[in-house]
């Protein structure tokens, strides 16, 4: 494993990290919605999120980039777990119903082009689940946690994105209003902090999480990617050399 993935699965594991996996994954199970019967892919390091969906989806798959590294899940049973490029994901056309996309899109040097990606694989009439840390957010200020690392995200960046690349923005939450703080104040009573900070706006979240549907042609078509030659020495048989 590389240290990046070893420090994600660091962060899940601290008691921060326990709580902000549970917050997030009450809004990500919220916009995923039924799931029975559907080919579910995480995206990025998306596996805290996923279980809710094993045993009920037909399939579900974690796509991990190789940059990040990747690690089995889950710990039963066979690996879901798959170490590739998110920009060229060994996948057919249209093959998944739900991507749940977390600390992926943030990481990405060319969200444009992970997103016609995004939108290759996915079905007609698909959706997606983008998880991304709020730009003006104090998750993203902070570099404690996942969510304070990459290119973070306003609302409206977020559904130009979207838009632009054929997706259509159908339902919007906030979550993570605590501060990204491992004190035993915010530990002990988070669910004070999530109600105060709602009382306050969508603008003091951490994160930004957004369900959007696939439409039926590409707003941008896909970029040709140049064709690379590789030079093959010419290799001719040989007698062996005897002493």
């Amino acid at each position: 494993m590389t240290s990046d993935v070893q420090r994600l699965i660091g962060f899940y594991k601290s008691p921060l990290g326990r709580i902000s996996r549970a917050l997030v994954r009450e809004r990500v199970i919220e916009l995923a919605g039924a799931v029975e019967g559907r080919r579910v892919l995480g995206l990025g390091f998306a596996t805290p999120y996923l279980r809710f969906a094993l045993g009920r989806a037909e399939r579900v798959l974690a796509f991990m980039p190789g940059r990040q590294g990747a690690s089995s899940w889950p710990r039963e049973g066979p690996s879901c777990t798959v170490l590739c490029d998110p920009m060229e994901m060994p996948l057919t056309d249209a093959a998944i119903d739900l991507t749940i996309a977390i600390h992926a899109l943030e990481h990405i040097a060319d969200a444009e082009e992970l997103m016609r990606e995004l939108w290759r694989v996915t079905a007609p009439n698909g959706h997606l689940i983008l998880v991304v840390p709020r730009r003006r957010g104090i998750w993203a200020q902070r570099d404690n946690t996942p969510f304070g690392q990459g290119n973070p995200y306003s609302g409206g960046q977020l559904e130009k994105l979207l838009r632009d690349h054929s997706f259509v923005p159908e339902a919007w939450r906030d979550a993570l209003f605590l501060p990204p703080l491992q004190s035993g104040l915010v530990l002990k009573s988070p669910r004070v902090f999530e109600r105060f900070g709602r009382l306050l706006g969508p603008a003091m979240s951490g994160v930004i999480c957004v369900r959007a549907r696939k439409e039926a042609f590409p707003a941008v078509p896909r970029r040709k990617r140049a064709e690379r030659y590789v030079r093959v020495p010419g290799l001719a048989p040989a007698t062996a050399r005897t002493s």
